[in-house]
């Protein structure tokens, strides 16, 4: 069995990318994106995360957190995020075609992939980077043609509080990062 090693420092900010089983389109669906936002309010109440940057398309999700000073248990907090989602859109989302014997004894659904993606964050400058390209990635994939447009994202955040110039992502930009799965 593979043993995946991953950063954990104690107050760290993370980039994550966590992607739906198949990529099947989920948070096009109002209900999909109220249940998700309960459970990460919920997870928070008890663990503890500043959302640095979000952006949440239809089968895939980009984020930034910084953890609290005494904590580096980023997985904990997404394993409750997928598990309580799933439990909750099981009803909606749950394709039984699809669970096969590896899913049952991992105790998964068909909601997510099993793994998501991160990379810790080093410097002001790479965080800088990764917040633009979360924000970006609505226009990547080609479901808006401008940052502006797309709904589901902490980027108006941002721009409320002057941190992009009006018209920021509206034309092509080339954003991509090493080894960043979309």
């Amino acid at each position: 069995m593979a043993r995946y090693r991953r950063s954990s420092i104690a107050g760290g900010t993370y980039f994550f990318t966590v992607v739906t089983y198949r990529r099947r389109f989920l948070f096009d669906h109002a209900k999909s994106r109220q249940i998700l936002r309960e459970i990460v309010q919920e997870v928070r109440a008890k663990h503890p995360f500043t959302i640095d940057a979000w952006v949440m398309l239809p089968d895939h999700m980009h984020c930034l957190w910084t953890l609290p000073e005494d904590c580096a248990d980023f997985s904990l907090r997404w394993n409750l995020i997928k598990a309580g989602f799933s439990r909750r859109a099981k009803s909606f989302f749950h394709v039984d075609v699809w669970m096969n014997a590896s899913k049952r004894k991992h105790r998964e659904s068909t909601i997510w992939q099993r793994r998501f993606w991160e990379h810790r964050i080093r410097n002001e400058r790479e965080f800088r980077i990764y917040v633009d390209y979360t924000h970006y990635n609505p226009v990547k994939h080609g479901w808006v043609d401008k940052v502006v447009d797309w709904p589901f994202s902490t980027f108006h955040r941002y721009a409320k509080a002057g941190m992009y110039p009006q018209g920021w992502g509206d034309h092509a930009m080339d954003i991509d990062l090493p080894g960043v799965r979309t």
